[in-house]
């Protein structure tokens, strides 16, 4: 794994549409499950990562404390299990029973949809608002493993609470590190074939 930064993809885009199984319920997971939602909040995440074991915690919290908001939220993970097995579906199910995760996190097997969204490391985060324009991208914070920051979910927790009440996303958007996705050969964004 490289350590890699977010793409930082434009504000205002049109969040991608996708059908992924959830990884726990096995139930088919898309935009339109959260159609009634003010914000969607998509996390790209895996298993095995020191940046996403680092913040797994304040995941699980952003889910509890939000579970009365009109927030819709659905982690992905899109590594090669081949590469990398503790990312596989029954590893992911058993990390979203052990945090409690009360949203669902699905497998990107063919990692379309992750490169639709241009996700390049976990984890990464991507907020849209009731329209499904991208409001916030970047960072959960500023707190990282090799950090005496304490994990806050500060400018994440911010960015959703302006998008709930309608409001732009008003503070510089930093973006998020962590190791790269773990592309399957010949599946690397900007690799044609």
């Amino acid at each position: 794994m490289v350590k890699t930064a977010s793409t930082m993809l434009a504000l205002g885009t049109t969040a991608p549409k996708f059908e992924l199984p959830d990884v726990v319920s096995g139930k088919t997971i898309s935009l339109d499950t959260f159609s009634d939602c003010q914000a969607l909040l998509v996390m790209f995440i895996c298993q095995h990562c020191p940046f996403v074991k680092h913040v797994q915690d304040e995941l699980s919290k952003i889910g509890q404390d939000y579970s009365q908001q009109p927030l819709g939220i659905v982690a992905i993970s899109a590594n090669d299990v081949a590469n990398y097995p503790n990312d596989s579906p029954a590893k992911l199910k058993q990390m979203a029973q052990e945090l409690n995760f009360n949203f669902p996190i699905c497998y990107d097997e063919t990692q379309q949809v992750s490169k639709a969204y241009t996700a390049a490391c976990t984890p990464d985060f991507f907020l849209f608002d009731a329209n499904n324009k991208l409001a916030y991208r970047g960072q959960l914070d500023s707190s990282r493993p090799s950090t005496d920051i304490p994990v806050t979910g500060e400018d994440l927790r911010k960015a959703i609470d302006l998008t709930l009440l309608n409001k732009p996303v008003d503070f510089t958007q930093n973006p998020s590190i962590g190791c790269n996705i773990s592309w399957k050969p010949g599946n690397e964004p900007g690799y044609f074939g």
